[in-house]
């Protein structure tokens, strides 16, 4: 037996060597010259009945080669949706929850007028950032309106321009905000499923 004949096995996605490589006492984890083990190549590849054997079989689904992904970053990286799912889920029902997923920056752009349908709304100018020019004393007294693009962020802050922390307008983050986050304006942050 040479020594990557089960990344071979799932490379050419022949199930049964996969099994009988396994049994036969082949390293679930063995790596090639990139470091990828079978299950990283299963993942690439979207062959999700090799997956479920590797993983059932003990394969270690947080193993990175030299690209320092773990399959799950691979299969999100190749639209493997089931892939993506089964792993996820396999993380979930081993340790009952799931690491993997980025904390994701994200914000999303409003008018004013949106938000400014929340009861508890009021505007501040905090950390403000302006740009430079003739008319800066102009604009830093210049008033919100109504059709100003504002942008609520994944901490439920908002802001005046698209960077995080800066030039906030709304930062009174209260369970009623947040629900009406998520009921009135439907903001979530995408999950890695979305993005594909």
């Amino acid at each position: 037996m040479t020594d990557l004949q089960l990344i071979n096995a799932v490379k050419t996605s022949n199930l049964a060597a996969i099994k009988d490589l396994i049994e036969s006492g082949a390293d679930i984890d063995q790596q090639d010259e990139q470091g990828w083990t079978p299950l990283n190549w299963a993942a690439g590849k979207g062959d999700v009945d090799a997956v479920r054997l590797l993983l059932e079989k003990g394969a270690d689904f947080y193993k990175v080669g030299r690209d320092q992904r773990t399959p799950y970053m691979i299969a999100l990286a190749a639209a493997r949706v089931d892939v993506v799912k089964l792993l996820k889920e396999t993380e979930i029902n081993q340790y009952g929850e799931f690491k993997q997923q980025e904390k994701r920056i994200y914000c999303k752009a409003y008018h004013l007028r949106d938000l400014r349908q929340f009861p508890g709304w009021s505007e501040s100018r905090i950390n403000w950032k302006e740009k430079k020019g003739n008319n800066q004393a102009e604009s830093e007294e210049k008033e919100f309106t109504e059709s100003d693009v504002v942008f609520l962020h994944q901490d439920l802050t908002v802001t005046y321009s698209m960077w995080h922390n800066e030039s906030v307008i709304f930062n009174q983050v209260t369970p009623e905000w947040e629900s009406f986050c998520a009921n009135v304006l439907e903001f979530r942050v995408p999950e890695d499923l979305d993005l594909i």
